[in-house]
């Protein structure tokens, strides 16, 4: 059955000294406390909010930080941690969710609040030692809760207040334990970093050693310890993640390496002929192609819901994949690049606490019969991390910058049902866009462009007649994470030639318009 290869064992990791880590209870900003630890150059791991703390004392961590999540301490089903961590003297700091864990399981009270919180809010530091060292006594933070400490145990003493929030922050009298009603792992809360850092570096003892390079050599030392002499295929898109993976593989395996491109149709423009100049001149390997354009527009056909366009596309591939994988003699593993924001928001396990928010065909649902053990070398890693970690192992900027496209391609840009003609529409809107943008210089200033064919109609005047077509809407996205993102405020002589050109350019198309949306509350891609 296909499943996710278990690391091998007495493999080396500079990582293993120094690591904290974070019990997820369903938090969208989960992997974003990791990534902030990461940035302080402590390494991070998520864990289940469930781990015992047995096992927590055989990981032996610096430092555990609770995550937040979208319920309530005191429901009857709602996620809770092994009470007996408290005694194992690890440092532990609950944020929002789970700071009223803390103080549920030590004697405190959580209610909920007359009116749920959530913003930007003025924090008063009451107690400017331990986390708050080197933070300003009046400062911004991020609250989003509906439930928030009422009443601390006597073993407790508050940090810091809000005008609505009481205990903002507390901390134990004798105990490392501390809690943050906000949110630190935020940009929306200025001095988080400082109050992170604090954390890790003056309570947990971090020597903020760990670097991205480290985990490059660990992953390539077990990924070869794994394989042996086995084969490993990988799936090719033509983006960074998949790459990364390829020169992972590449430096781990070399010519054990066969990689597969299924051409569904619903890629870029000249996006095929890219991916195979690309991967048969830089990495010279052994790499099939798989032409099945027809057999996806036909899986296709009459579809509008965008949940079903993914599962479709998802159970497609894997059909296509799996025949042409087939051909492929001594082939054991299978390599994809699966990152933490896809596990994330596809529920990050399928018994776990997270709210799906949408599929990703590149985690989980794999059938059993495909026979292969997975591999996912980046699954611990954000889109920045990603990016940092494909230069190191030497890859050619052109594509290590290349903006982000999603597993179902085009089908979840092309809202409404998705044909040929549609499709060949949006390609033709979409590398307008992104030539215009890359030609103004911007590219690299802006995350992800990309044009969405939606299902209207307009009328319209082109000459003296009327017409009735097709409307574009341009996204462009600025972000660090790819959790949380803000629209791009592109210079209005841009998006005037954008929508020119695509007006006279493309046919059937007679408005654009321009996504000023940021996430949350909207996703970057429309479906």
């Amino acid at each position: 059955m296909t499943k996710t290869a278990p690391a091998p064992p007495n493999v080396p990791s500079a990582a293993a000294a120094q690591r904290v880590l974070v019990l997820d209870f369903g938090s969208q900003y989960a992997q974003l406390i990791a990534r902030r630890v990461r940035e302080q150059n402590v390494y991070c791991e998520i864990v289940r909010h469930d781990i015992t703390a047995e096992r927590l004392k055989e990981l032996d961590p610096i430092g555990i930080i609770l995550s937040g999540g979208p319920n309530s301490v005191y429901e009857p089903d709602a996620p809770q941690c092994d009470a007996k961590l408290f005694e194992l003297g690890i440092p532990v700091l609950g944020i929002c969710y789970g700071m009223q864990l803390v103080c549920q399981a030590l004697g405190g009270k959580v209610d909920n609040t007359p009116s749920r919180e959530y913003g930007r809010a003025e924090c008063e530091v009451t107690d400017a030692g331990d986390l708050f060292a080197n933070v300003a006594a009046q400062t911004q933070v991020w609250m989003s809760h509906g439930d928030q400490v009422a009443g601390i145990a006597e073993d407790f003493l508050p940090m810091a207040r809000t005008s609505t929030c009481p205990y903002a922050a507390i901390k134990h009298r004798q105990l490392p334990i501390y809690g943050l009603q906000f949110h630190p792992e935020v940009t929306h809360t200025p001095e988080g970093a400082t109050v992170l850092g604090n954390f890790l570096n003056s309570v947990c003892g971090a020597n903020g050693t760990w670097k991205l390079g480290d985990f490059a050599e660990e992953t390539i030392a077990r990924i070869r310890q794994q394989v042996g002499d086995d084969r490993v295929i990988c799936g090719l898109s033509g983006g960074v993640d998949s790459a990364v993976v390829a020169a992972i593989l590449a430096e781990a395996i070399g010519e054990q390496l066969s990689c597969i491109l299924v051409d569904n149709g619903l890629l870029r423009l000249d996006e095929e002929r890219a991916v195979v100049e690309e991967f048969s001149d830089h990495f010279k390997t052994d790499l099939h192609v798989v032409k099945a354009e027809d057999r996806f527009l036909d899986v296709l056909d009459g579809v509008t819901d965008p949940q079903e366009k993914r599962r479709r596309i998802g159970h497609t591939f894997i059909e296509c994949f799996a025949s042409e994988a087939q051909k492929i003699e001594g082939a054991k593993y299978l390599a994809q690049g699966t990152l933490y924001p896809d596990v994330i928001e596809s529920g990050a396990a399928p018994d776990g606490p997270a709210d799906t928010i949408k599929l990703h065909h590149n985690v989980g649902g794999l059938p059993e019969e495909l026979g292969f053990d997975l591999i996912e070398p980046l699954r611990d890693l954000f889109k920045d991390e990603v990016r940092r970690l494909g230069l190191q192992l030497g890859l050619p900027e052109e594509i290590v910058w290349r903006h982000p496209f999603p597993g179902p391609g085009l089908a979840v840009r092309c809202l409404g049902e998705v044909t040929k003609g549609r499709l060949d529409t949006l390609r033709a809107a979409d590398a307008i866009v992104v030539g215009e943008i890359k030609a103004a210089g911007l590219y690299r200033a802006t995350s992800q462009s990309f044009a969405v064919l939606l299902p209207i109609q307009s009328v319209g005047v082109m000459g003296d007649s009327r017409t009735y077509e097709d409307t574009i809407a341009v996204r462009s996205v600025n972000t660090d994470d790819f959790m949380t993102a803000d629209w791009s405020h592109l210079p209005y002589e841009l998006l005037a030639r954008i929508s020119t050109r695509i007006i006279n350019e493309v046919q059937g198309v007679n408005r654009v318009v321009y996504d000023i949306s940021s996430k949350p509350p909207a996703t970057i891609e429309w479906e």
